[in-house]
């Protein structure tokens, strides 16, 4: 118990299994929080006259609980006993591994199909912000820097399990945060350009860091030096595969901050039971293809040369399936290259696994003939990157069995002819008998005694036997040694027989420590292809992706979309890939045409019933915009598509209560980072601004929204969706707002929803009818009519035939008011109150244009003060 108290005093923070004897235990706290997650017994034991709570399972089901208790969230360190066990001596012990969500590399802790990522996090007080991810399982290392907002993005793209933090920022990330991920802290000390520049100085052994682009970068570099520093006090010692440091470039993809990723669901539903759009497009059949998909989904191109590789690769697929299924029946043979060979450094690669890796290497010759056969430029330099590594196949094949087993330790897996040696001892193992009979020959041959014969016993194990007639004759040479005297024989031994027996009796040993040597020398040979076998997998992965889109493609008749350096958008007959995929079978999407630009048509206000499908429009287009750019065909007739730098939406509407904030303030904070992110590249799409707030609040702030855009000279291009059909009216004023509406049809008293997108402005919601198809009783339903059309009464519209001056016509909200009943009618400015007074003369002093919503809402406060109770 002294010795687990030292060896657990080192690793505090983790959940400690002891190995003792063929138990791994777990003691005090450690075995209450064990029993707990693994739902196994609880008991104690004596401890120096206090009992003290302990908890363990059999050292063979390990497999079993230990990614449990990952998954449950706990640090796992493994103490193992690192000698064998001696009577009367406390066996020594060490932690060999510490495993935490974020350095996992075992494959029954990882989902194959997305990275493992540790990310680091620094920030300065002026909230310059580096990050860092690193995936143990592959080797990869990202980096970059830049404000919150772009490493929200990242965060919320990679989706790391584990997130390093200076113990001085912890509290800040968590108030940001909450418990969205999982996060460890680490000593503030580590986290200083000094400390951890040289930290990544010294593992990529090179004098500077202008090679992986971030010598300017600061934060960077010590949040990447935070993670190695970690790597290594988590008992990860050898990462040399982690070879490469890249930086993610945040110029070179379009932009889509948190809420737009979460918004389009990129790659996570916001329904249970719904679907992404990485699971429209991900057919890949690699676990590393599937790995990049993500990367892709959520890092469009801006690039439109890098694009058209892509579409043309894309293209070549699908015009060439014979071609396609070649490359197909290759990628189904090739393993997780990229995991493989991370194993090697990592001490955790098996023989099958490397005979996995064997045969994956061996498919790489015949793809290459396969990919220089094309006319495709792009397929042409992937073949010339594919890299077989002949040689160190060679000696896996010399090396290796065909088929070789999970486990060294228990022998054959080595091949006949990979060592002399082992062959020997394999040979007498099989041929012992044979052996013996060998030197027993060789004996009478030598003595002339024809009754000699060769036996065993477990005192002095093999010896000669000869009988007394012979015992005493002068051929028995002199070498023999006289073990034994018996009543009619004489029992001898000799050296060649002493040794045949020694390397009988120990055979199996030494074959498993042979087998275990020469097997160590083949992953000292493996740790020479590191990274040529990584970059083969990484080329793998990116045909895999190109495929994808192909197949994709072809099943749902997508077009291929013609890219530009223009500022419009012009779709024909596009569809929501998402939805089109989960609707039931008979039932087709109804597709729509979009068209958007700078100069005649920026901003479409988009007015239509609930349901009618509006939301679905928005997305669509936004969708088909991103899946062009990420080299993927279009779910449309046809697309000509601009270039888009960013991609913003406010959709929905959500409390954030835990933090304090409203619906409506966090649909403020939302549209106020977009207006002040725009750009003249920029897609917006913005659903119901302002309905999380009262009905004229929401009109002013969606209207004056609406104008921002238009005036603003990056005009930013807008799909506007609303509820409020005063909205209606800007098209009269701006050229560039056009009113759309998603056309329906009344019989009766029901609604047909025809999700057309048609010219023109709607002035009807249908809600009530809305909610008579959600099951409402049918008495709220009836009420709910009757109070609309009172409602409806007293609220009357603009009349265009009416002779109120041009100003007063094109402001929706005062036409109204000056046409409601005298009765309706309340005009606070006549109560000769000084406050009402000030608050009139600063109404009329307002700058609408000049403001933004948050300012506008910032003086409607203090205006309220002003009138307090009144």
């Amino acid at each position: 118990m002294r010795q687990y108290q030292q060896v657990k005093a080192k690793y505090p923070d983790a959940l400690m299994l002891f190995r003792v004897g063929d138990f791994y235990e777990t003691f005090g706290e450690d075995a209450i929080k064990t029993a707990k997650a693994l739902g196994i017994t609880l008991t104690s034991r004596n401890n120096g006259g206090s009992d003290l709570e302990l908890a363990g399972f059999p050292y063979h089901s390990l497999d079993l609980y230990l990614p449990r208790l990952v998954r449950a969230g706990f640090r796992v360190a493994i103490c193992e006993q690192t000698e064998k066990p001696v009577p009367g001596k406390v066996v020594n012990r060490a932690v060999t591994e510490v495993i935490t969500p974020g350095t996992a590399s075992d494959d029954r802790l990882l989902d194959q199909s997305r990275n493992n990522y540790l990310a680091a996090v620094f920030a300065d007080k002026k909230d310059r912000v580096g990050v860092a991810f690193f995936d143990v399982s592959t080797g990869e290392a990202l980096v970059a820097e830049g404000g919150w907002a772009y490493i929200d993005k990242l965060l919320q793209s990679f989706q790391p399990s584990e997130i390093l933090l200076p113990k001085s920022g912890f509290k800040n990330f968590d108030a940001r945060y909450g418990d969205k991920f999982y996060t460890y802290s680490v000593e503030d000390w580590v986290w200083s350009l000094d400390y951890g520049r040289e930290k990544l100085l010294t593992h990529f052994d090179v004098q500077n860091l202008k090679g992986y682009g971030i010598e300017e970068l600061p934060f960077a570099q010590i949040a990447a030096g935070a993670a190695l520093y970690y790597l290594g006090a988590t008992e990860n010692n050898n990462l040399k595969h982690i070879a490469v440091l890249s930086r993610i470039q945040e110029e070179k993809y379009v932009w889509l901050d948190r809420f737009t990723i979460r918004n389009l669901e990129l790659v996570n539903s916001s329904n249970e039971t719904g679907k992404a759009l990485i699971d429209v497009l991900d057919e890949t059949l690699c676990p590393m293809g599937a790995r990049l998909m993500k990367k892709w989904i959520v890092l469009p191109l801006k690039n439109k040369a890098a694009i058209e590789q892509r579409l043309e690769s894309v293209a070549y697929l699908i015009k060439h399936p014979e071609f396609k299924k070649e490359v197909e029946a290759s990628i189904r043979q090739i393993g997780d290259l990229e995991r493989l060979i991370s194993k090697a450094p990592l001490g955790k690669i098996n023989p099958r696994e490397v005979g996995q890796l064997n045969k994956s290497l061996g498919v790489l010759e015949p793809l290459k003939a396969i990919l220089y056969a094309t006319t495709v430029p792009y397929f042409k330099k992937m073949a010339d990157g594919l890299n077989p590594c002949n040689n160190l196949r060679d000696e896996i094949t010399k090396t290796l069995i065909p088929e070789p087993p999970v486990h060294i330790n228990k022998g054959g897996a080595i091949a006949e002819g990979a060592d002399e040696e082992l062959d020997e001892y394999r040979n007498l193992v099989k041929n012992a008998q044979a052996a013996l009979l060998e030197i027993q020959h060789k004996e009478i041959e030598r003595t002339g005694i024809p009754s000699l014969k060769i036996g065993y016993n477990s005192v002095f194990g093999y010896y000669l036997e000869v009988t007394n007639k012979y015992k005493d004759h002068d051929k028995i040479p002199s070498s023999w040694i006289r073990k034994q005297t018996l009543a009619n024989a004489e029992r001898f031994i000799t050296q060649e027989l002493k040794t045949l027996e020694e390397k009988i009796l120990s055979a199996d040993e030494k074959i498993c420590a042979l087998e275990d040597q020469i097997f160590q020398r083949l992953i000292g040979s493996l740790m020479d292809y590191i990274q040529p076998i990584q970059h083969s997998g990484s080329l793998i992965a990116i045909l895999d992706c190109l495929r994808s889109f192909a197949e994709v493609s072809v099943k749902r008749k997508y077009a291929r979309p013609l890219m530009n350096e223009d500022f419009s958008i012009n779709i024909k007959q596009g569809r929501h890939p998402v939805i089109e995929r989960m609707l039931p079978v008979g039932e087709s999407y109804v597709p729509n045409d979009v068209f958007l630009d700078n100069q005649t048509q920026q901003i479409l206000m988009i007015t239509g019933p609930n349901m009618a499908g509006k939301s679905a429009l928005l997305r669509q287009t936004a969708l088909i915009c991103l899946m062009a750019q990420m080299g993927c065909y279009v779910p449309a007739e046809s697309a000509e598509l601009g270039l888009l730098d960013r991609v913003f939406t406010r959709v929905g509407a959500s409390d954030h209560i835990s933090s304090g904030e409203s619906t409506f303030m966090v649909e403020m904070n939302e549209t106020a980072s977009i207006m002040n992110n725009l750009s003249n590249r920029s897609l917006l799409l913005l659903d119901e601004i302002g309905r999380g707030t009262s009905t004229y609040d929401g009109i002013s702030i969606a209207w004056s929204i609406a104008e921002f855009l238009y005036e603003n000279p990056l005009r930013p291009k807008t799909l506007f969706a609303t509820h409020y059909h005063e909205l209606n009216e800007l098209a009269e004023k701006y050229d560039r707002i056009k009113n759309y509406h998603v056309a329906t049809k009344e019989l009766g008293q029901k609604v047909i929803f025809l999700r057309k997108l048609t010219e023109g402005g709607s002035r009807h919601s249908f809600g009530v009818h809305v909610a008579k198809m959600a099951g409402m009783p049918n008495k709220i339903v009836a009420r709910a009519h009757e109070i609309l059309g009172k409602l409806e009464e007293k609220h009357i519209y603009f009349d265009q035939t009416d002779d109120l001056a041009t100003e007063e016509k094109r402001s929706s909200v005062g036409a109204k008011l000056k046409q409601l009943p005298s009765a309706l009618q309340l005009n606070i400015f006549d109560a000769g109150d000084p406050a009402l007074s000030k608050i009139k003369e600063a109404i009329q002093q307002l700058d609408l244009n000049a403001l933004t919503p948050i300012e506008l809402m910032m003086k409607v406060g203090e205006w309220k003060k002003m009138i307090g109770d009144k």
